[in-house]
């Protein structure tokens, strides 16, 4: 019987993008079903009282050159974002409107290569509209589905179910109830996977 991953993410996490580049290749070699839920980072580290590396600053820059490494032993490229850390509320918001639709994974895909591969600053409404448009989506429309009070509080609410499994920070996978957290877990999610 194939197993399911979930994959808790948010798109201002470089350690998100290693993860999410790795994922679906795992998925496909396991046989697992990836299930990609969106939670807002943020309000993670609210909740659990942790913090991104970055406010640590050794351990901020010894955390580039590790996600650096990776990128190198993954084969992807990965640029730090000059403009990081990104306030992403609204970049998840509209992610977490796509979520389940035909056009998820092109939406997923240009916001985080915006970030991680083009080094754009993605808290800049301007930038994000020229994004959107190169990917073939009316910026309008995305902002207005953002906007919605439903997909406010579905975004919400996978935040709360995420803080209520013990997550603390991104990524975060689940493998049938076990956790594993960072991308630096991913042989342990795919031997999970495969039971």
């Amino acid at each position: 019987m194939s197993k399911t991953i979930e994959f808790y993410f948010d798109v201002g996490s470089p350690a998100s993008y290693l993860a999410w580049r790795q994922l679906p290749v795992i998925a496909e070699r396991t046989g697992a079903t990836l299930v990609l839920k969106p939670m807002l980072l943020g309000g993670v580290f609210m909740a659990t009282g942790n913090s991104s590396p970055a406010t640590v600053p050794a351990k901020g820059a010894y955390s580039r050159i590790d996600m650096q490494r990776f990128a190198n032993r993954y084969g992807v490229t990965l640029n730090q974002n000059p403009f990081f850390p990104i306030n992403t509320l609204q970049l998840m918001r509209g992610i977490t409107a796509y979520q389940g639709s035909a056009e998820f994974d092109r939406l997923l895909k240009a916001i985080f290569e915006a970030m991680w591969v083009r080094e754009l600053n993605m808290g800049e409404p301007q930038v994000v509209g020229q994004v959107l448009v190169e990917a073939g989506f009316d910026p309008a429309e995305v902002m207005a589905k953002a906007s919605d009070p439903a997909v406010k509080e579905q975004l919400k609410q996978a935040t709360e179910e995420a803080i209520g499994r013990g997550v603390f920070g991104a990524p975060t996978c689940f493998v049938e109830g076990e956790m594993f957290f960072g991308q630096d877990r991913l042989d342990w999610v795919e031997a999970a996977a495969r039971g």
